[in-house]
């Protein structure tokens, strides 16, 4: 297949990104309008993990890991890329649903006086949680999201016989998840269940041809 042949097997399924315009809207919408979440969510473990301002650079690198597979895979693997997407927007509406039946949110961050230090990350992080306040965070759809590429990266043909790529994905989005609870954006619990929305589709969407 030539490109102008394979550029116009991928083309159509651009609109797929349209979802982001309904996610935006109804995440910020939710932001806006829980200001009193219900459910506080907590782990002992939480209080044992201690607050590192510079994991905000690989939580920042999200952005970067979503930008590039997306693009590679909708250039390059369609049928990877239509995994992706059914696999992350899925989960991301249902953890969107999950907000509104269970408002959740977190106490977790800690003040610029406790932290006592200033920093060019510490001035990301304060953007940051001026812009996103700490709710709607169970699951945690930075791990969901970040788990569903690095499945459709490792499983497309861009990684097929690549162990390399394949251990680069999955260190990303581990990283991606660590920095979560690093930075205070998340729980512990908030990583797990986030893990789950996203591992429930491997027996369904990538399990062996065959069976």
């Amino acid at each position: 297949m030539n490109r102008k042949q394979l550029r116009a097997q991928c083309r159509p399924h651009l609109w797929f990104q349209l979802y982001w315009v309904v996610y935006l809207i109804w995440f910020f919408w939710l932001d806006l309008t829980i200001t009193d979440p219900k459910y506080i969510i907590h782990s002992r473990i939480d209080d044992r993990i201690p607050f590192n301002e510079w994991f905000i650079f690989p939580y920042c690198s999200w952005f970067l890991l979503l930008a590039g597979v997306t693009a590679l895979l909708w250039w390059c693997d369609t049928q990877s890329y239509d995994k992706l997407c059914l696999t992350m927007f899925s989960g991301m509406t249902f953890c969107l649903i999950l907000y509104m039946l269970l408002p959740n949110g977190l106490e977790l961050r800690p003040t610029a006086e406790d932290v006592e230090r200033s920093n060019i990350a510490m001035s990301i992080l304060n953007l940051i949680w001026k812009a996103d306040a700490s709710v709607n965070v169970c699951p945690s759809i930075h791990c969901q999201s970040s788990a569903c590429m690095a499945l459709a990266f490792t499983n497309s043909r861009l990684a097929k016989d690549r162990p390399a790529l394949k251990v680069l994905a999955w260190v990303w989005a581990a990283l991606i998840c660590a920095s979560t609870v690093f930075t205070k954006q998340h729980s512990i619990i908030d990583v797990v269940c986030g893990l789950a929305v996203a591992f429930v589709w491997v027996p369904v969407v990538y399990r062996p041809a065959g069976k």
